[in-house]
């Protein structure tokens, strides 16, 4: 264990002490392997040394001691338990699409099992942070109905359903597309904007959706409903009955919230995703006629509870930490960069482009 000067770092050497921000929150703990990641935010805070307990060479000469097949110590980092059991429900979820493709029934029990497995991890899911990585475009759907399997049950506890609900209202954002099947591949594919009769046929999907499910006995009504209901709007503007709040069930309120929540922030082959501050504040002018205000008042406040010291990159890439969060503003607090605080609120040509740690 020694000190070595930031500039001197590489990649895969391990903090042997905690690394403090000048406001003595925790920038990295004991124990931390550096990513690139990890030394832009040192630079950032101006950091200009830190105790290395081993390096990146000791940690490959363990690695091989362990396992003399391996040469690349990154390469061996595992995915978390929680990305493992995403990737296969992604996977599980592409069967099911398969399977309606081909005419068969909903294998439930393959579809619960999973679910259950990976909503045992739903501890360590942050509906801001998580990223599964650059997303195909063919793959866009599942990766959003997943997503949204996860963020609907969160809702759904935060909203004070029983818990008797909780893995309906997942069960709900997983399937809620399900009705796409039935849409021509080269509509649901197309790179370039949709024609009329395009987008008419491709808002069917909620149709579909109901349709392939609404005889599952294992599956309740709100599950089913959720599919059908998912686009439809509080004020009646939705499709595919332009019914109004009275009518949406609330299994379907919840699952539009997550499913516009991850259209736009899901980081897609041809296209970034968008800050999730900025879609939160999206999501926040929709409440108004569209969306359930109260849903997306929950949401918002929710997943916007960060501790402070939490560390995030500026839209001007500046990086600091969250030192006050306006319970009135909870997408722009302020943010400390090097000592100066920044002012969301009244700085509104700034927003929060990236939750980094």
């Amino acid at each position: 264990m020694g000190t070595v000067m930031v500039a001197q770092l590489k990649l895969g050497d391990k903090i042997g002490e905690d690394v403090l921000t000048p406001l003595g929150g925790v920038l990295f703990h004991k124990g931390t392997v550096i990513t690139a990641r990890d030394m832009e935010i040192l630079q950032a805070f101006l950091v200009t040394s830190v105790t290395v307990e081993s390096s990146f060479s000791e940690l490959q000469t363990e690695e091989a001691a362990e396992d003399k097949g391996s040469a690349n110590f990154a390469a061996k980092t595992p995915a978390s338990p929680l990305l493992q059991e995403y990737a296969t429900m992604v996977e599980v979820l592409r069967k099911v699409h398969n399977t309606y493709v081909t005419g068969q029934g909903l294998p439930v029990m393959d579809i619960r099992s999973q679910l259950d497995k990976l909503l045992q991890h739903i501890k360590s899911y942050n509906v801001l942070t998580f990223n599964p990585g650059v997303v195909q475009e063919r793959d866009y759907l599942l990766h959003n109905s997943v997503a949204s399997a996860l963020t609907s049950y969160l809702i759904a506890q935060w909203v004070g359903l029983p818990q008797k609900d909780w893995m309906q209202v997942a069960l709900a954002g997983l399937l809620k597309d399900i009705g796409n099947v039935r849409i021509d591949r080269s509509i649901l594919n197309k790179p370039s904007n949709l024609t009329e009769v395009e987008l008419e046929e491709m808002k069917r999907h909620t149709v579909h959706g109901y349709q392939l499910l609404k005889n599952v006995a294992a599956l309740n009504e709100g599950v089913k409903l959720a599919a059908l209901q998912h686009h439809e709007k509080i004020d009646g503007s939705g499709y595919p009955l332009g019914i109004d709040a009275s009518k949406i069930h609330t299994y379907a309120k919840i699952v539009s919230i997550a499913d516009i929540f991850h259209a736009m922030t899901l980081n897609r082959s041809y296209r970034k995703a968008e800050s999730p501050y900025l879609v939160l504040e999206q999501v926040q002018r929709d409440a108004f006629g569209k969306l359930d205000p109260s849903y997306v008042r929950t949401f918002i406040e929710r997943v916007t509870q960060f501790h402070n010291g939490t560390l995030v990159r500026l839209s001007d890439e500046r990086i600091g930490e969250i030192v006050f969060s306006d319970n009135n503003h909870p997408t722009r607090p302020w943010v400390s960069v090097n000592g100066q605080i920044v002012n969301l609120i009244t700085e509104r040509q700034l927003h929060i482009k990236e939750v980094m740690r």
